[in-house]
C-alpha cells in the first residue's frame, strides 16, 4: 500500500533516449547516414569558414555573419550527432537529468542563435540594397557588435527559462524520452505534475523567434524586391540582384519550415506519429546544417570566387614546388 505514494514521491534521476525505436533491426544503417550527415555538416562549413578568413575581401558584415552561421551549425550538430550514433551503435541510451538539461539548453540557445543570425543577415541586406549610400554608417563595428550582444543575450535569457522551469519537474512514471537527444516537449511529457507553466513557455519561444523573426525578415525582402524592381533597368540586373536573396530565402526556409512544425506540434499537442516528430526534430536541425555550405558556397559568386583563387594558389605553390625540387635534382 505504500508503493504507490512512495513512487509518486520520488523524481527520476536519469532517463534513456529511443532513438528510431521502430528501425532498430537498421540501426547501423541509420547510425551511417548519420556519420555521414555528420562528416558533411563539418567538412563544408569548416571549408566555408576558411575561405572566408583566408580571402580579404569577404572580410564584411554579410560574410561574417555567414562565417558565424557555419560555426553555429558545426556546435549545434556536435551536440546531438555523436550522442544519437553512440545509441544507435552501441545502446548507449542513458542521460543523466543534468546532462539531459544541458543538452536541452545547448540544443535551443544554438538553434535560436541560428534564427537571430538570419534576421540580422536579412537586416544586412536590407539595408544594403535599400540604403546603400549609408550602408557603412548603420552597418558599423560598434552596430554590428550591438547586434552580436543581442542575439546573444536574447537566446541566453529565453532558453534558460524554458530550460528552468523543464528541471523543476517531478518525473515519476516512465523514464524513457521517445526522442534521439533531450527534446523539451519530449521531456515534459514525462512529467506527473502540472505542466501548463512549460506548455506556455514553449509557445513564448515560439512567439519570441518564430512570430517576430519572420515577419521582420519577410518585411525586409518584400521592400528588397521592391527596391530592385523599381531601380533596375534590364532584366538580367533584376534576376541578379533578386538571386542573392534567394540564396538567404532558401536557407531561411529549410530552418524555419521544419522547425516550426517540430516547435508547434508538442506545444500544441497536434497528434503526429512518435517517428515522424523525432525525424522532423532532427531534420531541422540537419538540413540547414547541411545544405548551408551548399547554397552559399554554389550560389554566391564572391566564396565561388574565393574558392577558385584559393584552388589557383594552390596549384601554383604546387607547380612551383616541382620546379624547385626538379631544379635541385638536376
Amino acid at each position: 500500500m505504500l508503493d504507490a505514494p512512495l513512487t509518486r514521491n520520488l523524481s527520476h534521476s536519469s532517463f534513456r533516449l529511443r532513438c528510431f525505436p521502430e528501425l532498430q533491426d537498421r540501426r547501423w544503417i541509420l547510425a551511417l547516414l548519420f556519420f555521414l550527415c555528420f562528416l558533411s555538416v563539418l567538412l563544408g562549413n569548416s571549408a566555408l569558414v576558411y575561405v572566408i578568413r583566408r580571402v580579404a575581401r569577404l572580410h564584411s558584415p554579410m560574410y561574417v555573419l555567414v562565417c558565424l552561421l557555419c560555426v553555429v551549425d558545426v556546435l549545434l550538430a556536435s551536440v546531438i550527432l555523436p550522442n544519437m550514433m553512440l545509441n544507435l551503435l552501441f545502446d548507449w541510451s542513458h542521460i543523466s537529468l543534468a546532462g539531459c538539461l544541458i543538452q536541452m539548453f545547448s540544443t535551443y540557445f544554438l538553434s535560436s542563435l541560428e534564427s537571430t543570425l538570419l534576421l540580422v543577415m536579412a537586416l544586412d541586406r536590407y539595408v544594403a540594397i535599400c540604403k546603400p549610400l549609408r550602408y557603412m554608417d548603420i552597418m558599423s563595428s560598434s552596430a554590428f557588435l550591438k547586434l552580436l550582444v543581442f542575439a546573444l543575450l536574447r537566446s541566453v535569457s529565453i532558453m534558460s527559462a524554458l530550460v528552468v522551469l523543464a528541471g523543476s519537474l517531478r518525473f515519476c512514471g516512465s523514464n524513457v524520452i521517445q526522442h534521439c537527444y533531450c527534446d523539451h516537449m519530449a521531456l515534459v511529457r514525462l512529467a506527473c505534475v502540472s505542466t501548463q507553466r512549460n506548455h506556455a513557455a514553449g509557445l513564448a519561444v515560439i512567439v519570441c523567434f518564430v512570430g517576430v523573426d519572420i515577419p521582420v525578415i519577410f518585411f525586409s525582402y518584400v521592400k528588397i524586391v521592391k527596391v530592385v524592381v523599381r531601380a533596375a533597368a534590364a532584366s538580367e540586373e533584376r534576376l541578379k540582384a533578386l538571386h542573392t536573396c534567394s540564396t538567404h530565402l532558401m536557407v531561411i526556409v529549410c530552418f524555419y519550415l521544419v522547425g516550426t512544425i517540430t516547435f508547434l506540434s508538442g506545444s500544441l499537442n497536434i497528434p503526429i506519429a512518435t517517428g515522424l516528430n523525432t525525424l522532423m526534430g532532427v531534420a531541422y536541425i540537419l538540413i540547414p546544417a547541411t545544405v548551408n555550405p551548399i547554397i552559399y558556397g554554389v550560389r554566391t559568386k564572391e566564396i565561388r570566387r574565393g574558392l577558385q583563387r584559393m584552388f589557383k594558389l594552390g596549384e601554383r605553390k604546387i607547380a612551383s614546388l616541382k620546379v624547385s625540387s626538379g631544379k635541385r635534382q638536376t
